[in-house]
């Protein structure tokens, strides 16, 4: 590993904790997202209002690392809650990391701090989450592998909700190999969890394996208004990829195109705002002296001085969502749209065994180009990427080839299918 001084922006807290057993991750350092539970470490989700609070046990997914021999070395800075696409909405005085291919440049978010370590660190694995594309999107803004498993594959006890029914924990490496691996050891079932499936298999058995015959289905919608740079990495992975015999077809996801950005935010929104109802100052974390006023003075005074302005504008959002009167025109319908962009993806699947387009439709923008978009243009980038989250579905982001700056290219399968985005990323690889 790297000397901590050119790592330290990217991290919270850095740990200092040797293996105590042999196993399949031996040799590897590991860093987790700030909304993962290290026990005896502060976790706070890069946010003010959890400043100080170190949890009392480990996540499910941190248990299985240490018990295969990973040694973990810290945690790395995130959006507040995961509430971006750039990196750059951390909470209350933590600084946004900036991209170790260009300082200038944003690292992509929200696990934008896990996608720089890995970048930067050699031999290093960071266990991120996704809920509408935080994994994959700072991968291809970094140039490092992004792999956000199916939604329910990898136990979620441990972390800390952004909205339940997108939520899922994944992995971001340098190679395709280091991530099969550490997959193996995460997945499965979970008893504390009872959203993780039993389904599991050892997806290194997919390390190794041609592709010719394959057919990926190319979405006609999410291929147009690309930056050139962009288009010319997806293209010449494209042809990389003829030419070991994968087959390619056109597909269209136009409901998805269309609809899935308003229906993940509506959903996104209206489960983050429950969910972090329960920041109060009274249990944990960031608190201020009662005055002798109301609780809900206090309340929302110290959920006023500690969220920041994302966060804030989250809750409001999601509140407005979901009270009586608007639930049904919002939140539920959302839900039901949900359902008609699930069908829209198995239908393509039916003819083709992986969906690729690119993971972002820009290269990694400056800080000042980034501070210039307005909330709604910053929601609309996530459009390549919110579909495969609303759908829970496996996708992985590989760099492609032939770039000056990082450009991702993003592979998507059915459920429970993620040999066949380690093949096909091992081959881009």
């Amino acid at each position: 590993m790297k000397k901590t001084g050119e790592a330290e922006e990217y991290f919270s807290v850095f740990v200092e904790e040797k293996p105590t057993r042999k196993g399949k991750l031996q040799g590897i350092t590991f860093s987790f997202k700030d909304n993962i539970c290290v026990k005896g470490t502060e976790t706070k989700a890069s946010s003010k209002i959890l400043e100080g609070y170190t949890p009392l046990f480990d996540a499910t997914v941190v248990e299985r690392i240490r018990g295969e021999g990973g040694e973990i070395v810290g945690k790395t800075i995130q959006d507040e809650f995961g509430f971006g696409s750039f990196n750059t909405n951390t909470g209350l005085g933590i600084k946004p990391p900036r991209n170790p291919v260009d300082k200038k440049r944003v690292t992509g978010g929200s696990s934008g701090g896990s996608a720089a370590a890995v970048k930067i660190l050699d031999k290093h694995v960071s266990i991120a989450e996704s809920t509408g594309g935080s994994i994959a999107n700072p991968a291809a803004f970094c140039g490092v592998i992004g792999f956000t498993p199916t939604y329910g594959l990898v136990s979620r006890y441990g972390l800390i909700d952004y909205a339940n029914s997108l939520d899922k924990i994944g992995v971001m490496s340098r190679k395709v190999k280091d991530a099969a691996i550490t997959l193996s050891v995460i997945a499965g079932s979970d008893g504390k969890d009872m959203t993780c499936t039993a389904e599991k298999e050892v997806y290194e058995d997919y390390l190794g394996k041609n592709v010719k015959g394959m057919t990926i289905g190319i979405p006609k919608e999410y291929v147009k208004d690309l930056d050139p740079e962009v288009e010319k990495g997806f293209v010449e992975t494209k042809k990389m990829l003829e030419s070991k015999g994968v087959k390619f077809k056109e597909v269209s996801l136009k409901k998805n195109a269309e609809y899935s950005i308003p229906a993940y935010y509506i959903i996104a929104m209206c489960e983050a705002s429950t969910n972090l109802a329960k920041y109060s100052g009274l249990r944990y974390g960031y608190t201020e002296e009662m005055k002798g006023e109301h609780y809900d003075k206090f309340f929302s005074r110290v959920r006023g001085n500690a969220f920041g302005e994302e966060a804030k504008r989250r809750i409001l959002l999601g509140t407005f969502a979901r009270t009586t009167g608007y639930r049904d025109a919002y939140y539920d319908k959302a839900l039901r749209v949900r359902t008609l962009l699930i069908e829209e993806y198995k239908e393509a699947f039916k003819e083709c065994d992986a969906l690729m387009h690119p993971t972002m439709p820009i290269l990694p923008p400056t800080f000042e180009e980034a501070g210039k978009l307005t909330p709604l243009q910053n929601y609309m980038l996530d459009l390549l990427t919110v579909g495969a989250n609303l759908a829970g579905l496996p996708h992985i982001s590989v760099p492609a080839k032939n770039t000056k700056l990082p450009v991702g290219v993003m592979l998507t399968a059915n459920h429970f299918e993620e040999g066949k985005l380690i093949t096909l990323g091992e081959n881009i690889e």
